[in-house]
């Protein structure tokens, strides 16, 4: 099939040629002729297969059919997305497939001033792209009317609820009219995804689904280096400075200080990078993402909240600087290359403490890693024995005290509990007075709270005072 075999108007064909599409991936293939057919719809799909195509041509197409809205043009089309990057790679889609129509659309996000956004409102668009928190607060704001909305899209549903936007979700489908088309895409289907796909689309919608959820592309030639934390800096920068091959390179940390800190290291060996995630403004992640998009920078680092966000053609390797503890993460990692038909290489570094991680995604993926060269490991530092300092991190990182995959109530907590009671123990050789005043309440006031520090010093001068008077 061709997109010229497609019932689309002449003009969203005009812009389809434009783009340079000519034959449908297998999601668009499967997708728009039941949309066409206003019907809700399922789709399960891998990041990178065409999915925003998918629902925006046969979404337009309706529109067209429909005739323009007497008055000021009412929101006919919401998609939701759970990053800003990715609404704007949406919006941009729609801003390219409706270029010869008299078709608009918007897209708003937080992070930067509401203002802009506004202005766009005010003067009427035919399709809102947003995320969650800043349509919500549109729609608090009364800026933003859903009364006459006729489609709902959903987009990246499991990723929403990985970043807790469940209960804004739930917010959002209670604006909505009853008589809408919805369409609800997501790369993976757990129980939770099945059950929230239940409350919104209607009875017996069209599933699709064009590959096996959490498989890995099988054009992604993978590769695994097992070593310690403290050595994946500088194994990262020597491959990147022995591999100039490694043009478009992009690397995933698990955690902000980790991006700029690897960043940092790439930096001082003169190699080209930027990184984004969530304490930069939207600005700057723009001029990164869209440096790297132009090659003008060699590396991007980035945390999972970008995993999905990042729309990049020809990335040639993707870097897995930290396993994700989530193993879903992992595919939609690895999936920002060998996009549209090419190849690609995914790198995965393993540290000791993250072998559960490797084991889980193995066994999700049904794919054992291959072990790369090991000669590498002969032009680097020898390894550092950890401080306690060090071990006394990483174990609090393993029981959940800084957000661990860990609980709190783990059994790994237990010696340190034992730690903890056995410090009275420490004052058995002290006199019996010393042990009295270790001991003894902090004094606090009658409402229970504790003394401040001038508060305790004036109770101990009073105390002693009444001592001499009774002398």
């Amino acid at each position: 099939m061709k997109f010229s075999e497609l019932p689309l108007d002449e003009r969203l064909q005009r812009a389809i040629v434009d783009a340079g599409y000519t034959t449908p991936t297998p999601i668009q293939e499967k997708a728009i002729p039941p949309v066409l057919e206003r019907k809700d719809l399922m789709g399960i799909a891998q990041t990178g297969t065409g999915k925003t195509a998918a629902f925006a041509l046969p979404i337009l197409q309706n529109l067209l059919q429909g005739g323009d809205s007497k008055g000021q043009k009412p929101i006919r089309v919401l998609v939701l997305l759970p990053t800003r990057e990715l609404a704007i790679q949406v919006s941009d889609c729609f801003e390219k497939y409706q270029k010869y129509t008299r078709l608009t659309s918007a897209c708003v996000f937080g992070g930067v001033s509401d203002l802009p956004q506004k202005r766009a409102l005010s003067r009427g668009v035919d399709t809102l792209i947003a995320t969650p928190g800043r349509l919500l607060d549109l729609v608090n704001q009364r800026v933003v009317s859903l009364k006459k909305l006729e489609y709902f899209v959903l987009d990246e549903a499991d990723r929403m609820l990985d970043m807790g936007f469940i209960h804004d979700i739930k917010k959002v489908v209670a604006q909505l009219p009853q008589k809408r088309q919805n369409l609800f895409f997501s790369a993976t289907m757990p129980p939770e995804i099945t059950k929230l796909a239940s409350t919104i689309l209607r009875t017996d919608p069209v599933r699709v689904e064009v590959a096996p959820q959490s498989t890995p592309i099988e054009r992604i030639r993978q590769e695994l280096y097992r070593i310690d934390k403290r050595r994946k800096g500088a194994l990262l920068k020597e491959m990147l400075l022995e591999h100039p091959e490694m043009k478009k390179v992009l690397v995933f940390s698990r955690t902000k200080h980790g991006a700029d800190k690897i960043a940092c290291v790439l930096e001082k060996a003169k190699i080209t990078c930027a990184a984004i995630h969530g304490n930069k403004s939207q600005n700057r992640r723009q001029e990164a993402l869209g440096n790297f998009k132009t090659e003008q920078i060699r590396v991007l680092v980035a945390t999972d909240i970008a995993a999905r966000g990042i729309d990049v053609d020809n990335v040639s390797h993707v870097f897995n600087y930290d396993l994700p503890d989530v193993p879903e993460t992992f595919v939609h990692r690895i999936g920002r290359t060998a996009r549209a038909g090419r190849e690609g290489v995914a790198i995965s570094f393993c540290a000791p403490d993250e072998e559960q991680d490797l084991r889980a995604i193995e066994k999700l993926t049904r794919v054992q890693i291959p072990e790369g060269d090991k000669a590498i490991f002969e032009k680097l530092p020898p390894p550092q024995k950890e401080t306690p300092e060090s071990e006394a991190r990483n174990a609090r990182w393993r029981t959940g005290k800084f957000g661990g995959r860990k609980a709190r109530g783990s059994a790994e907590n237990k010696p340190q509990k034992e730690k903890s009671q056995a410090k009275p123990q420490a004052t058995q050789g002290k006199p019996q007075a010393a042990q009295k005043q270790n001991t003894a309440p902090t004094p606090k006031t009658h409402t229970g709270k504790r003394l401040g520090s001038r508060a305790r010093r004036r109770l101990r001068e009073e105390q002693a005072r009444k001592q001499q008077q009774g002398a």
